[in-house]
């Protein structure tokens, strides 16, 4: 039996509830039944379409996705609902079958320069994770398939995934001219071929599930708060383009030090880290109307 918890995340479609999962319940392929029928190769879809109110199911990497008829609230049914899919799940049952598996989608990858010479960035035209992970050694990407994979490659330093990237920080031994096709070629096989990016239990070992994520935030102060919604709003943006990220670390009340993480194409990177410091100095002295705030900027 694998232990499995379910929470409840409201979306934007007052109808459709989605139940997230703390482990990847399909190797990245999602599927969209419309009704019992449609969902022969699937158990799960099934035994929810025996719920009345069930008009269709949806299920991705880490959720399943429910939209329900009008005859019903989600207020009403959605705890009942989440506890059926918690329980289908620890007790390990099928979610889709072999036979539910769509053909080989064809996946592209193509790289991109990044402000650090040492890191690029290889852009799928599929999503692969659906956080943030970054890996500074084998050891470190067990939780990994893919990770554990590229370290193999004795010029492969640091890897780093967010959505649909993989940013590589390469020793300085060869050039990325040397390289990169091969890296390429490397990552669209991998994917092409269904194979496993991130464990099931990666989520939850490494507490990136939207719960543990929002847990997080919420045990934080004001200030922290705030500096953090600035940083998603007005940096992460234009860092995640880079094949990077900024990750908030803590604030001191009595210092007025905030201290963030660079991941990715920005760790490391000399130019990238005095810019971002500064930057993101100015822009919270600006935005916080506090003059004493200073930012320390840490290598991942």
């Amino acid at each position: 039996m694998t232990d499995t918890k379910i929470s409840i995340i409201p979306t934007s479609n007052d109808a459709i509830l989605k139940f997230e999962a703390d482990r990847f319940l399909t190797h990245h392929n999602s599927f969209e039944f419309n009704n019992i029928d449609e969902a022969e190769h699937s158990p799960l879809a099934q035994q929810l379409f025996y719920l009345p109110f069930v008009k269709k199911v949806y299920i991705a990497s880490n959720f399943v996705a429910i939209e329900r008829y009008n005859i019903v609230e989600w207020k009403d049914v959605q705890e009942e609902v989440a506890t059926q899919i918690e329980a289908y799940l620890s007790k390990d049952g099928v979610i889709v079958t072999e036979d539910a598996v769509k053909p080989k989608a064809a996946v592209t990858f193509y790289a991109e320069s990044t402000p650090n010479p040492g890191v690029l960035k290889f852009v799928c035209n599929k999503v692969l994770v659906a956080s943030m992970y970054e890996f500074t050694s084998i050891e470190d990407a067990k939780p990994s398939p893919l990770a554990t994979a590229l370290f193999q490659f004795p010029f492969v330093k640091n890897v780093f995934m967010e959505k649909n990237f993989v940013s590589i920080t390469k020793f300085d031994i060869i050039e990325w001219e040397d390289i990169t096709l091969q890296l390429r070629e490397f990552l669209k096989s991998y994917v092409e071929d269904g194979k496993t990016i991130l464990n099931d239990d990666a989520p939850k070992t490494l507490n990136k599930t939207e719960e543990a994520i929002e847990q997080k935030f919420e045990a934080l102060d004001d200030t922290s708060k705030n500096i953090i919604n600035i940083l998603e709003e007005y940096i992460k943006p234009a860092v995640e383009s880079d094949g990077g990220n900024i990750e908030f670390k803590s604030y001191d009340e009595t210092t007025k030090k905030v201290e963030v993480l660079l991941q990715g194409a920005c760790s490391g990177c000399p130019s990238s880290t005095f810019t971002l410091k500064n930057g993101i100095e100015t822009m919270l002295k600006d935005m916080l109307n506090d003059n004493s705030i200073t930012v320390n900027a840490i290598n991942g």
